[in-house]
């Protein structure tokens, strides 16, 4: 099981690495919504934004997020890691439901972008 300080490196570099993409993947990565990822495992909840292409992260609380954000992904420690270190493909892990995004249809077109 991922500890919470790895979960919170992993969105650090996920974060690095979409500021870092160019072209589809940056204009997908360049909006400036509220984010939250709950990690089941762990039973906390990182809350933050994604603005400038980046994820900023402003809290960590214990238990399921406690407002509803614009951008909501939901899954285990492991996976989060597995995913930002390229081992667990999104779509793959998203239509198994091992991971859940939640937001509005006209995000979820934009960040289809990122897979």
């Amino acid at each position: 099981m991922a500890t919470i300080e790895e979960c919170r490196s992993a969105l650090d570099k996920l974060s690095e690495n979409m500021a870092g993409a160019d072209g589809d993947v940056r204009s997908a990565a360049a909006l400036d919504r509220s984010l939250s990822c709950h990690i089941t495992d762990l039973d906390l909840t990182f809350v933050g934004r994604l603005q400038d292409g980046r994820i900023e992260v402003l809290d960590t609380v214990q238990g399921p997020p406690p407002d509803k954000a614009e951008i909501r992904l939901t899954m285990a420690g492991d996976d989060l890691v597995a995913l930002v270190n390229g081992e667990l493909h999104f779509a793959k892990a998203w239509g198994s439901g091992r991971v859940r995004l939640e937001a509005g249809l006209r995000d979820l077109i934009r960040l289809r972008k990122l897979l």
